[in-house]
């Protein structure tokens, strides 16, 4: 099998799917590639895209999110046992439902927040205590109301910025459970951008991919928590399609194991499920074997006990409830 690594040239980005293709749209169906998919048992709830993923210890959980045929937009909630694989029903979340949300974790308690109900951007956030299996409702987030935003979690306290309020936005902001409060921090440093990704690797946070106005973003960023409150933002190669370079896209997903980042189909001019890999040692990705299931959009991904997921999304109408488990370094096997 063939390994292809290439080096970072100019950015990731994504945007929102108007329509796609139920195929591998245009990724290259010759390539031999390392990795492999092994489907699991499906989620248990209604087919959805535009849901969340948070993880609490070495549970997941998956819920909110919108269903186009249904015309709805969820508030159920279901964490997925991975040692055991099979999901169970949680107490429902508390505010509106609603798609495009975000969440992070800290401790046994998870923060969902955000989104969009149908008819506005929100801005309230709610806090799960998995001990209990109950919500509680915090402070507001201090930015404006928006949807199609990023979050991660880093040495105790949650970061949530960019995302479409109307407008574009590079706004970050910092939420201390402590005091149940939230801090305007330096903004992302280059261009503004909603349907990102985020997410940690060795005590630092990487912001890339992403759209503004229709026009995907090519920057790509590294949060140093200990640099603040000074910029602690530094930037990362770009991402571009040069030398067959195609990490490019929206509205994708990503996870983390074993030291690696994986983003995760998405849309990149027509739905894609191609899959790249990223090195934060060497600043390097690599391309591995494309999802094996449905290629599709606003997916959720989430990784426990250095396994990594992605499950639900959609493709132009088509929803999903699948869940695939990726081998990185496995050789790919159509029969699983």
């Amino acid at each position: 099998m063939i390994m292809k690594p290439i080096r970072l040239s100019y950015i990731i980005t994504f945007l929102p799917a108007v329509f796609v293709l139920l195929s591998c749209g245009d990724d290259d169906e010759g390539d031999d590639f390392i990795g492999n998919w092994i489907e699991l048992s499906e989620f248990e709830g209604i087919r959805r895209s535009s849901a969340v993923s948070f993880v609490i210890g070495e549970v997941a959980y998956v819920g909110a999110g919108f269903n186009g045929v249904e015309d709805e937009y969820y508030q159920d909630f279901w964490r997925y046992n991975v040692g055991q694989n099979f999901w169970q029903r949680v107490d429902s979340f508390p505010g509106v439902g609603r798609s495009a949300a975000v969440a992070f974790s800290i401790g046994g308690k998870a923060y969902v927040g955000l989104g969009f109900d149908g008819d506005d951007e929100l801005k309230d956030f709610y806090a799960y205590d998995a001990s209990t299996d109950s919500w509680s409702q915090i402070a507001d987030f201090g930015g404006s109301a928006r949807r199609n935003s990023v979050a991660f979690s880093l040495n105790g306290k949650g970061y949530v910025g960019t995302g479409d309020d109307g407008n574009t936005l590079k706004d970050f902001w910092e939420y201390d459970p402590e005091n149940d409060s939230w801090l305007q921090i330096p903004s992302l440093g280059g261009s503004k951008r909603e349907n990102a990704v985020a997410f940690v690797l060795d005590d630092f946070a990487y912001v890339g991919t992403g759209s503004d106005n229709g026009v995907l973003e090519l920057d790509f960023w590294r949060f140093d928590q200990t640099l603040l409150p000074d910029f602690p933002w530094t930037q990362m190669e770009d991402l571009d399609e040069e030398d067959d370079y195609e990490v490019i896209r929206e509205n994708a997903t990503a996870f983390t194991m074993n030291g690696f980042a994986y983003i995760v189909s998405g849309v990149r001019g027509s739905v894609t499920s191609s899959v790249w890999e990223y090195n934060p040692r060497s600043d390097f990705w690599t391309e591995k074997t494309p999802l094996e299931g449905a290629a599709r959009t606003d997916a959720v991904a989430f990784s426990v006990n250095e396994r990594g997921f992605i499950s639900t999304g959609r493709t132009g109408s088509s929803y999903f409830d699948d869940i695939w488990e990726f081998k990185p370094f496995d050789e790919e096997d159509e029969e699983d």
